[in-house]
C-alpha cells in the first residue's frame, strides 16, 4: 500500500458483509478516515471537510454512520459526500 489510492481501494475490495460489521462497530471512524483519504485522491474540499466534521463532532459521528451503513447495505460503498 505505498499509495492513498491503495487504501480506498483496499477497503472497497473488502467483502461486503466484513464492510457491514465494520460499519456497524467502527462506523463514525471508517467514515471520516475514508473521506479524508478520499480527499486526498480527488482533492474535493467539500469531502475533505466532511470528514473532519464526522471525526470531530458527535452528531457528525451518528448521523455519517447511519448514512454508511445505509449506503454500505445498498450500494456496497460510501456514496454520501464521499466522491
Amino acid at each position: 500500500m505505498s499509495n492513498s489510492s491503495s487504501l480506498t481501494e483496499a477497503y472497497e475490495s473488502l467483502p461486503k458483509l466484513a464492510k457491514i460489521i465494520l460499519q456497524i462497530f467502527f462506523g463514525a471512524f471508517i467514515g471520516g478516515i475514508y473521506r479524508i483519504i478520499r480527499y486526498v485522491e480527488t482533492r474535493n474540499i467539500v469531502t475533505l471537510v466532511v470528514g473532519i466534521l464526522v471525526l470531530v463532532t458527535f452528531i457528525g459521528n451518528i448521523i455519517a454512520w447511519i448514512v454508511d451503513l445505509v449506503t454500505e447495505i445498498t450500494v456496497g460503498r460510501i456514496t454520501v459526500l464521499a466522491d
